[in-house]
Order: C-alpha cells, then structure tokens, then sequence
C-alpha cells in the first residue's frame, strides 16, 4: 500500500509537522528523505530494508557510492542527495561551533565529529584549531592511514599550529575498528603533541576517538590529558 493510501495521521510527513522530528522513527525519517517507494515497497519499507541491509543509520550514512547505488530504488541521485544533506548539517553545526567557545558547547562539537568521522574505512587524524577564546578558525585533516592506524608527526602539527595563528585545539581520530578504548600509541602521541605544542603556548583542549553507534571517547574525561 502506497503511503499516500494511508490514514494521514499515520504517514511521516503528516507526523513530523503534527508531533515535531523527535516522534519518527529512523526509517520514517529515511522515509521523507527518499519521498517515494519502489514496486512492492512504500518509502517506509524500502527505509526499513536499507536499515536493514546497512545495520544503521551511520553505516547507512557512510556507505560508499557502489555499496549504496546497487541497492535496488538508489542510485547516483539518491546518493548525490544524501550526501549533500550529511554536508549540509556538518556545515551548519560547524558555523555554530565558530561562534561559540567550543568548551560551552561539548555536544555540538561531537555532533559534528561523529558526522565527520564514523563509518570511515580508514584512520583519519583531524585537528580543530582554536583562537585564544576557543572559537573554532578551522577543521584540518592532518594525516590518513589504514584500518588501524595512521601516521603524525609531531613537528608537522606544530608548524601547522604556528600557521593557524592557534591559541588551543582539539584533535580526534576514528577506530574503524570499532575498538573505542585508545591504545598505547594514541596515549604517547598524545602526550607528545600536548608537551610540543604547550611550547607554543597552545592549548591541548582534548583528543577524541570516534566510532560508530556511540559518543565519542574523551581524553580529557577520562584524565588522560
């Protein structure tokens, strides 16, 4: 049965505007972005088989453009679609970030990392460069790996420091893995970076692991800065 076959308060549009985001489910949420259904399937069956296929929305998310375009009733429109909204909410939640100190607003700057970072296929070290009110001037990947690990260099993150004119930063890699507990490594370089930079007078303000299905994991909460 097509959606617009069913009673009105029960299709997801409908339910949006009555009752406001929060009441949809996930793939009635996936519904409205798709906006129609394939033979056989409403919007909200075809939703619920790509939850399905996918495992989640943040899988779903980051899929790669063959994975998600050989899915029957996808294709390089849908995905071109999908991607301009991940785009969209990153670069609305990061022009939030920039006029705020990024310390008053810890949830956001997660928001925005997990939209970055999850679902990745491989380590990728990024740093957020903060001026001396720890307002953000500017995301920069600093270096990319392989499923488990990624290679920084101590002295390229300081000169990049020096060029950002920073007064503070935060960085955060992902566990494509899924392991979220950082590992020795991550704690030495850490450490190095925070002792380099503290030269500089800029501020190591904490380091981030980002996997998917949860929040992102604090150095700085769990004392390791």
């Amino acid at each position: 049965m097509a959606i617009t076959d069913w009673p009105k308060n029960e299709r997801p549009r409908e339910r949006l505007l009555a009752l406001g985001v929060g009441a949809l489910s996930d793939a009635e949420l996936l519904a409205i972005f798709l906006r129609v259904g394939v033979t056989g399937q409403s919007a909200v069956d075809l939703a619920r088989s790509l939850l399905d296929e996918f495992g989640s929305l943040t899988s779903l998310f980051a899929a790669d453009r063959p994975r998600f375009s050989k899915i029957r009733g996808m294709g390089d429109a849908k995905y071109a679609q999908l991607q301009a909204v991940l785009e969209m909410a990153r670069r609305a939640l990061s022009e939030d970030i920039k006029a705020r100190d990024v310390l008053t607003a810890p949830t956001m700057v997660c928001d925005w990392l997990r939209l970055t970072f999850s679902g990745l296929p491989h380590e990728v070290f990024g740093a957020l460069w903060l001026d001396t009110q720890n307002r953000l001037i500017t995301y920069e990947e600093i270096s990319h790996g392989t499923l488990t690990q990624t290679p920084v260099y101590v002295r390229e993150v300081v000169k990049r420091a020096l060029f950002h004119n920073a007064g503070a930063v935060i960085f955060a890699h992902n566990h494509p893995s899924g392991l979220q507990e950082p590992s020795r490594a991550d704690e030495l370089l850490t450490r190095s970076l925070k002792e380099a930079l503290s030269l500089m007078e800029v501020k190591l303000l904490d380091h981030f692991i980002v996997i998917a299905g949860a929040p992102p994991y604090s150095f700085a909460e769990h004392g390791l800065l």
